[in-house]
């Protein structure tokens, strides 16, 4: 297959985005479209209240943003937040050893940036979205209104909520590999004061790779309380449980993926089990006091018990003897996140200027216990044949590496005020105050560490409206990731006396809504990241530096070209590197881990008529180092998905979706050099969507 160069794309998206400049400007009520397998929004999303706190029209927000529709999630047939991704322009995936979610946010790697309803979902897991509306991906530093983390972005998952509409529909679907999966989603009004909904998910499946097998299943009840005329109460109990195999995928050989089979196993499946379950519940409350005054408060309290083991390929295949090493550890962490946010909302006119004043507070408290075994094998550390690399001997995992455990409290204000100066100009200023303390046990020394942050966090953004259906802005923001890390687990005496890492986005862009229905954007940004610590001049001794800085371009188009023709997808270019030596191997210059220049994503789908209709997606990646000793390189791809649409009457939709569909052999993401995950071969999803 011709191979797609990075010239060839960005003119590939240039005249896609110029596609609609024909249409008017103007703003126009969203026509009710009644096209095959879409509802009224389409794959556009006008408007959302997760970057901002208030309902803030898309293009009216000095961030890039990108929204997963549902109407995408489901003529995707997505699953996971991996699917989602892929269609992210700023955003890739990362292996995440084969248990959770991890994602790349313009060049800055994070396995906790994951939010529920705007509520912070960190624990290190994969997530599934059946019970999902929207996924929402907000690129560049978000501290003002998520706190600590999102140095790079963040993703948001909307829930589905207990209306006061019908809903009745079922989904079977059944796939390459044995994937079976069955869902649920039922809702309706018991009485004009009380809604309710039931969201429930099955999945049993077998993988291309050997061994592999998960289980998962979910239930999510909600309920909405009209208590009184100007109040609501929404309350939600979600249980969840995935049961899988941890896949860490391949090893390395000659700074390539070792080239084997994509079914191979590298150490032992039967010994490499991972199994997660959530518990959470979710209550918000809304009261608008009239005259523009609006209080909403959202609680959300989250019981997490995770456990992985693997037996895994713990180094490179020796180019000499043609074995590998074998690792194997078990990680067991509990968790407790107790959360409470309260933003009070205030619209005025103070002349003529109009003010959309938020403030809010949040308090938090997580406490986490987390064990680690390391694998201990009989006699001398075992090796494998990279020809046949299932280890088939014993292991046990009685020693115990680390036990620990930690309180993290957090009580943060912040104060954000969106102006409207004119029709032309508005501006979004904000900032954010934060107390973040963490208390970290370590019960093998008895040692206990405690370190309190209580960083700034500012937001600006300045808008600029030629017409209407336009935007032009700049902005800048700033956010801090706490020496505890992602997981509250990497305190250290030595890390704990120094300042908290800061990232600081610069961003400028254009955001316009070409139709009522179709949304382009563009965006440069500028990110660094400084108060890296690296090893000092002295030996024993540790500095802070500016250590990294991200450059890039993100292009977005999301909705209907046509009425019977929509698109997703978008053009990001690169250009992450260190600028200062981190290490002995690790030095300035070197490029990010797993932070490809290129990367291109369209998702066509043409409606023929009232039936049928068919889609086809094109995904191209460039090639990315696995770490920054810049030594494993994976080559680029592209690949090509497909779907074919056929409604039988009114109420039932049968779908195809093809992935792969040239069957082309790549490596989908890493984790560290030899952590590499082949993508699937071609394969095959047969669903059917059902309303009663």
């Amino acid at each position: 297959m011709t191979r797609l160069t990075p010239t060839q794309i960005a003119l590939a998206v240039a005249a896609t985005l110029s596609a609609g400049a024909a249409f008017a400007n103007e703003p126009q009520i969203l026509p009710q479209v009644n096209v095959l397998g879409a509802a009224e929004q389409g794959y556009a999303q006008a408007s959302s209240s997760t970057a901002t706190k208030t309902d803030t029209l898309l293009r009216d927000t000095p961030q890039s943003i990108t929204v997963i529709t549902r109407e995408l999630i489901n003529d995707q047939a997505m699953t996971s937040m991996a699917d989602a991704i892929r269609y992210v322009p700023g955003i890739v995936t990362s292996q995440g050893e084969g248990n959770r979610d991890a994602a790349i946010f313009r060049g800055n790697s994070s396995t906790g940036d994951f939010y529920v309803d705007g509520v912070r979902d960190d624990v290190m897991y994969y997530r599934d979205f059946y019970n999902i509306e929207r996924v929402e991906a907000l690129k560049g530093s978000n501290a003002m209104i998520f706190g600590r983390g999102g140095s790079g972005g963040v993703i948001n998952r909307a829930t589905k909520q207990a209306r006061y509409q019908p809903v009745r529909e079922a989904v079977l679907s059944y796939g390459s590999n044995s994937q079976k999966r069955a869902a649920i989603d039922v809702g309706d009004a018991v009485n004009p004061e009380l809604a309710l909904r039931v969201n429930a998910m099955m999945e049993n499946s077998d993988s291309f790779r050997n061994g592999m097998h998960l289980e998962r299943k979910g239930i999510n009840p909600t309920a909405t309380l009209r208590a009184g005329r100007n109040t609501v109460v929404s309350v939600a109990y979600e249980h969840f449980q995935d049961e899988r195999v941890g896949d860490r995928g391949v090893p390395s050989f000659n700074g390539r993926p070792y080239d084997t089979g994509v079914a191979t196993f590298f150490g032992n499946a039967d010994l490499s089990p991972n199994a997660v379950r959530l518990n959470a519940f979710t209550a918000l409350l809304e009261h608008d006091f009239g005259n523009g005054l609006l209080l909403r408060n959202r609680t959300r309290f989250a019981d997490y018990d995770k456990y992985y083991q693997n037996v895994f390929a713990g180094g490179a295949v020796s180019a000499i003897t043609g074995r590998l090493a074998v690792g194997a550890y078990r990680d067991e962490t509990k968790r407790e996140n107790r959360f409470n946010q309260t933003d009070l909302q205030y619209t005025l006119a103070a002349g003529s200027v109009r003010h959309k004043l938020a403030f809010g507070l949040e308090l938090g408290r997580q406490e986490t216990d987390g064990v680690r075994r390391n694998g201990v094998f009989p006699g001398a550390a075992p090796t494998v044949p990279a020809t046949n690399p299932v280890y088939a001997g014993s292991v046990s995992f009685a020693t115990i590496s680390s036990n620990s455990s930690s309180i993290a409290n957090v009580a943060s204000a912040y104060l954000q005020d969106q102006l409207e100066l004119s029709p032309q100009w508005q501006a979004v200023l904000g900032v954010r105050y934060d107390r973040f303390s963490v208390d970290h046990t370590n019960r093998l020394t008895a040692g206990e560490i405690d370190i309190t942050d209580t960083p700034v966090s500012p937001r600006a953004g300045l808008i600029y409206k030629p017409v209407p259906a336009m935007s032009i802005y700049t902005s800048y923001s700033r956010a801090f990731a706490p020496r505890s890390g992602d997981q509250l687990t990497s305190l250290s005496v030595t890390n704990k006396t120094f300042d908290p890492e800061q990232f600081s986005n610069y961003e400028a862009g254009i955001k316009w809504d070409v139709t009522p229905s179709l949304a382009a954007t563009a965006a440069v940004y500028k990110l660094d990241r400084s108060n890296v610590i690296v090893p000092g001049p002295v030996a024993g001794t540790s500095i802070l530096v500016d250590g990294q800085t991200s450059k890039g371009i993100e292009l977005g188009l999301n909705g209907q070209v046509t009425r019977s023709w929509s698109v997703a997808g978008g053009y990001a270019y690169q250009d992450a590197e260190l600028t200062a030596d981190q290490s002995a191997t690790v030095k300035a210059g070197a490029r990010v881990a797993q932070v490809p220049r290129h990367t291109f994503s369209l998702w066509n789908r043409l409606d023929v008529n009232a039936q049928l209709g068919a889609a086809l997606g094109l995904v191209y990646r460039d090639s990315i180092f696995t770490s920054t000793s810049n030594t494993v390189q994976l080559p680029s791809y592209t690949r090509v998905d497909g779907a074919l649409y056929y409604n039988i009457g009114k109420d039932y939709r049968l779908q195809l979706n093809v992935e792969n569909m040239l069957d082309k052999k790549y490596y989908a993401a890493a984790h560290g050099d030899n952590n590499i995950m082949p993508g699937a071969p071609r394969s095959y999803k047969l669903t059917l969507n059902a309303k009663f």
